[in-house]
């Protein structure tokens, strides 16, 4: 109940413009947003690959309502390629089709994408599309299918384990060595299309850990590279140690490398628990995210931990 409470309203604009008036609710959220700026994120970057880990940057935004706003964020994306390559930090990007007009016009979207990966490319560096809620997927792998038909082959995808379809999306990508970040998903859905039980969501993310790491070791493995910027085909996005634990054992059971077996998790969370997997040897990259629209995000980490909800009740009180 609470957490379909609080997905509604991460998209409620009304519940929007209330909380971004409150200080205290900016000061909570810095926890897992890296600044306003495009600097104070880098400097945060730098400091999380001093301990040993990666990165990939998001700038927040989602939802455009006209093509110049999409077209904005897309520049936007052009100058994070620059910095990125320019200040030496081991990270990639990632975005969402949203943010660049795909609810508005796919050529709209399909151009800016286009824009964003020639960028990219010039520094070695792959961006992930993420993916949303369920309405968006068919357009999401259309669209990522048009860039890799055209020779841009710098582009990975988010798939989600909640959905019933996915695992039927990811026998028909892994054959195509999709780079694939695998989450459990953050979005209210129908029962229709996706799992109500949390044990069937969980169920279904080890068994399509288990299909990534086949698919990939059948491909050659693709290991992590030292900067970070074109990660392995595999990249398990979770917080959950038993889901962690139940893709080592198997990747163990089949002999897969450890730096083939990417990890990632969100900038402010289960800081332990990274730093733990980057002593075993596995790559670690955080989600970093950055910008001041960052509300609908920070009410989605919200509903994804009860614990984050008397975070922000705390500071609520503190004032």
């Amino acid at each position: 109940m609470l957490r379909a409470i609080l997905i509604y309203l991460s998209k409620a604009a009304w519940a929007r413009r209330l909380v971004t008036r409150w200080p205290f609710a900016r000061r909570a959220a810095a926890r897992f947003i890296a600044g306003d700026t495009l600097d104070e994120c880098i400097v945060t970057i730098q400091s999380i690959n001093q301990r040993g880990l990666l990165t990939t940057v998001d700038h927040l935004g989602e939802n455009v309502t006209n093509p110049e706003e999409a077209r904005r964020a897309a520049d936007d994306y052009l100058v994070i390629m620059d910095r990125i390559c320019s200040s030496g930090v081991h990270s990639n990007a990632s975005l969402k089709l949203s943010q660049l007009g795909m609810a508005l016009d796919y050529d709209l979207c399909l151009d800016n994408m286009r824009r964003i990966l020639h960028k990219a490319a010039e520094c070695g560096m792959m961006v992930r599309i993420d993916i949303e809620d369920a309405s968006t997927v068919d357009r999401t792998i259309k669209l990522y299918r048009a860039l890799r038909a055209s020779g841009m082959t710098n582009v990975g995808l988010a798939l989600q384990s909640y959905l019933y379809r996915t695992e039927k999306d990811m026998l028909e990508l892994l054959p195509e060595q999709t780079p694939i970040r695998l989450c459990k998903g953050a979005y209210k859905e129908a029962a229709t299309v996706a799992y109500p039980r949390k044990q069937d969501v969980d169920e279904n993310y080890d068994r399509l850990a288990r299909l990534m790491i086949d698919a990939s070791l059948k491909h050659g493995a693709r290991l992590e590279p030292p900067d970070g910027k074109i990660p392995p085909l595999v990249a398990l996005a979770t917080h959950d140690p038993k889901r962690i634990e139940a893709a080592k054992a198997y990747a163990a059971q089949v002999n897969f490398p450890k730096q083939a077996l990417e990890f990632q998790m969100l900038y402010g969370i289960r800081g332990d628990l990274q730093t733990q997997l980057a002593a075993e040897g596995y790559p670690v990259r955080l989600y970093v995210p950055y910008g001041t629209s960052w509300y609908p995000y920070y009410v989605r980490r919200l509903a994804e931990r009860p614990a984050n909800v008397w975070f922000f009740v705390s500071n609520f009180f503190r004032g």
